[in-house]
């Protein structure tokens, strides 16, 4: 995997590891505890320490399914990557499976793209863009400038959660119901750097990266979470200031199936893919 070097105010940045075929390469550009309550909020811990434990609240849970999507959307061109998979939260370890529309593969289909997530590193088969077939391509996440927020097409899930403590203006919304489960809404908005500081061991090096990589470290959220603390779906919205008009990369995750068991069996070095990949 080639990782080219690029200085932003000062700071060298790995930011050309890009995992969907040039989608994302808005990040080129180097772009950079509220505890607010509302009627009808449940009473008790105020909504900001809520979210505060939710990633603690999942590694206690174990393995989950997850369904992810994210969005791209600059100059007028909207791109959706979709995956899915499943996720073990005391681990840090998933495997997801991320399709491509037609039009960021640059043909009629596309093989699905295998991605394993672990802490400090993605792993990518399928990855096209000159990689041999049945190779893998190994990307160190805590030197991308997103820390994996963007890059593979899918928000490392805890990363997602660990996005959520201390965020700032948090409030309740109101109860709503994802498929068939009762949740509470909230909304508010990450720091990225306030984020990192308090992140979990496995987690703190990649969003480290994000906060000196990311411009702009305030990104607002929508969080559902269950009665039980576990958060259910959680939807960010990144921007993006680079040269131009401003890029908004959305990302969601759902999840479900809690108690999932997942395995996940990371390559051999001698299936790993070290040459160069053509950027598109």
């Amino acid at each position: 995997m080639v990782v080219r070097q690029h200085r932003c105010e000062g700071a060298a940045l790995a930011v050309r590891a890009l995992a969907v075929a040039g989608a994302l390469a808005v990040l080129a550009g180097c772009s950079g505890g509220g505890s607010g309550t509302v009627e009808g909020a449940p009473a008790g811990e105020p909504p900001g320490q809520v979210l505060d434990r939710a990633a603690d609240v999942l590694a206690a849970s174990g393995g989950a399914e997850t369904n992810t999507s994210m969005e791209t959307s600059a100059g007028g061109t909207r791109v959706t990557i979709r995956g899915q998979g499943a996720y073990d939260f005391s681990k840090q370890l998933g495997r997801i499976k991320v399709v491509l529309p037609k039009d960021v593969a640059g043909s009629d289909e596309h093989r699905p793209i295998t991605e394993l997530l672990t802490p400090g590193a993605l792993y990518m088969k399928n990855r096209g863009a000159g990689v041999p077939e049945g190779k893998w391509v190994r990307i160190d996440t805590t030197v991308l400038a997103d820390g994996n927020l963007v890059t593979g097409g899918v928000t490392d899930p805890m990363a997602a959660a660990e996005l959520l403590r201390r965020a700032r203006g948090v409030t309740y919304v109101g109860r709503t119901e994802l498929a068939g489960v009762g949740v509470r809404h909230y909304r508010g908005t990450a720091d990225i750097g306030s984020a990192a500081g308090a992140a979990s061991s496995l987690s703190k090096a990649a969003l480290n990266a994000a906060a000196d990589g990311f411009r702009t470290h305030a990104v607002p959220f929508d969080a559902y979470l269950d009665d039980e603390g576990r958060l259910r779906k959680v939807r960010h919205r990144f921007t993006f200031a680079a040269e131009g008009p401003a890029v908004t990369v959305v990302s969601t995750m759902l999840l479900y199936g809690f108690g999932t068991p997942v395995t996940v069996e990371l390559p051999n070095r001698a299936d790993l893919y070290t040459g160069e990949i053509r950027q598109s």
